[in-house]
């Protein structure tokens, strides 16, 4: 059984620490390289996840010139490489440049924008929302204003599934049944009414009124969730959201696979592209929608490694980089994790890995929580955070950027309901199976 352990504080509740912002954000970017362990890190943004076939080639292509020959996908569907050497960082631009992925030297790392990955695919969404992401990544750009935003405030436009609206955007744009749309700002409870047409501009809007209330407080934020009170909330109720990833295998108007802890290697993209209609998306939960691709291709796709049917307990399972990628960590998590996981059941809540307590890339909402403790690992039940609400991730892509521009995510993580359990490496798979089945 999972013994009590102390809640771990949420520093939107009243009267908690916020974290100090005095100085900049360190998170990579593009032209911002971060050294690791194994080598130098570069984060590549792609608003909405979108990649054309030539434009994940190159990506392939880069990792495989210039760093170790593998991709990672982050939980803002965007894409690191690693291992890459400390003066490739003109070539990696250059690169970039030439297909399009580095559309702004002044705003590459505030171009962090995350969208229903199944808009326009299956009929259930209600608006275009990946025109919307081509607006605010254009209109964000132009925007001298912008670059005063950190690297890690998120956008999230989500077509009204309901799916995005969970991963705890700084601004989120929700679609509605009837044709209205609502703004939510950080984790508020009510939403402000948007008018037709003005979707994008009320997204900016929103951020731009961030960064000027902040400058006439003279606060310091990264987030809006860390000042709530700068700005209103809207008069509308919100509704309560469930995540959702795409299932793996043939879905209406293309298909969906997963890739272990969202990596996977340059053979492996190019296995992707292959089976792609000339477009990728990279989703925020570590795997990719192929759209109007047709269902023959996920044979070849499967004996890639991809993930191509659903009921795998490596659904919704991720970790961070851990040893040896990265010093601070007490274990080689992936190792450990893929091990446990494959001595596992399908199912249940989501699981996250981590080397240490900064928790790089935990998941948002209600999830178990593997902590490395060196001696072996603490399975802990993290939640319930409430209803629409998610948490903070402790490297601002929630991936996998070892020493990246990371805060103790010990003030992070919301826990109203907490229990762990120490195990050892060989009782850690019955431990995760047990706590992934929680439901109180």
């Amino acid at each position: 059984m999972l013994a009590a352990m102390p809640p771990t504080p949420d520093v939107t509740a009243p009267g908690a620490a916020v974290p100090d912002r005095g100085r900049a954000d360190a998170c990579p970017g593009a032209l911002r390289l971060h050294t690791a362990d194994d080598g130098a890190l570069a984060r590549v943004r792609l608003p909405g996840g979108l990649l054309t076939d030539r434009q994940a080639l190159a990506l392939a292509e880069a990792a495989q010139a210039l760093g170790d020959g593998e991709l990672e996908t982050t939980s803002r569907g965007n894409v690191q490489l690693r291992g890459l050497a400390s003066h490739c960082g003109a070539e990696l631009a250059e690169r970039l440049r030439a297909v399009g992925l580095l559309p702004s030297d002044t705003h590459e790392r505030v171009r962090n924008i995350v969208a229903s990955p199944l808009a326009g695919l299956d009929g259930l969404d209600r608006a275009d929302v990946q025109t919307w992401v081509r607006e605010l990544d254009a209109r964000l750009c132009a925007s001298a204003w912008a670059t005063g935003l950190s690297g890690k405030f998120l956008f999230a436009l989500d077509d009204g599934r309901g799916d995005v609206a969970t991963l705890d955007a700084d601004v989120t744009l929700i679609a509605g049944s009837d044709g209205t749309r609502l703004l939510r700002l950080g984790r508020a409870a009510y939403g402000r009414p948007v008018e037709a047409g003005q979707e994008v501009t009320a997204v900016l809007d929103a951020a731009r009124s961030f960064l000027d209330a902040l400058r006439a407080s003279g606060r310091k934020a990264w987030h809006l969730r860390e000042v709530p009170e700068l700005l209103p909330d809207g008069p509308v109720p919100l509704p309560a959201f469930a995540a959702a990833a795409p299932a793996a295998g043939a879905l209406p108007g293309g298909l969906s696979v997963g890739m272990r802890f969202g990596r996977a290697s340059a053979a492996q993209w190019r296995a992707l592209v292959a089976a792609s209609a000339g477009e990728l998306r990279l989703t925020p939960w570590r795997g990719a929608v192929l759209p109007g691709a047709p269902a023959d291709r996920l044979p070849a796709l499967a004996a890639a490694g991809f993930r191509t049917v659903p009921g795998s307990p490596w659904e919704r399972a991720t970790a961070c980089t851990g040893l040896p990628g990265c010093a601070k960590s007490l274990a080689d998590v992936r190792a450990d994790a893929a091990r446990a996981l494959d001595a596992a059941p399908a199912g249940g809540l989501p699981v996250h890995w981590s080397g240490c307590e900064r928790r790089c890339g935990h998941p948002a909402g209600r999830w178990v929580d593997v902590l490395a403790t060196g001696q072996g690992y603490r399975v802990t039940v993290n939640g319930p955070a409430a209803a629409g609400t998610a948490v903070d991730t402790a490297s601002g892509d929630a991936s996998s950027a070892g020493a990246a521009s990371v805060e103790a995510a010990s003030v992070d993580v919301v826990s109203a309901d907490v229990s762990s359990v120490d195990v050892t490496n060989e009782e850690m798979a019955e431990a995760v199976a047990e706590a992934r089945r929680t439901t109180k």
